[in-house]
């Protein structure tokens, strides 16, 4: 039972990336997905979360990354995704996702962490 995050990798300011989290030994679907991450120094912190109610969920970001940042899922692949745009400097984090019963959850609670992905953006 185990979530795989993949996606992260170099890009310059103002470019864009795909993260993907595909779950492993248990349905995704039956639980809602965050996006966290955690920069160097810093604590974690929420990027987003997705529900699981209706036809591809809901989803709910931080105030950092809203309008530039997507959270989708499809559930035929057991996966979510994190799609990222106009990427900045600070942007530049271990991305990772966990999954949870609902999203008002608080992060501590989150379980089945991946191992994460770097992301790093840079000039």
């Amino acid at each position: 039972f185990q979530l795989v995050e993949s996606g992260g990798g170099l890009v310059q300011p103002g470019g864009s990336l795909n993260l993907s989290c595909v779950a492993s030994g248990f349905t995704l679907e039956h639980y809602v997905t965050g996006w966290f991450r955690q920069a160097p120094g810093k604590d974690r912190e929420r990027v987003s979360c997705i529900t699981n109610s209706g036809a591809g969920g809901s989803a709910n970001y931080a105030d950092s990354v809203k309008g530039r940042f997507t959270t989708s899922r499809d559930n035929a692949k057991n996966t979510v995704y994190l799609q990222m745009t106009s990427l900045e400097p600070e942007d530049t984090a271990t991305y990772y996702c966990a999954i949870e019963l609902t999203c008002d959850a608080t992060m501590g609670s989150f379980s089945r962490w991946g191992q994460g992905t770097q992301v790093t953006v840079s000039s």
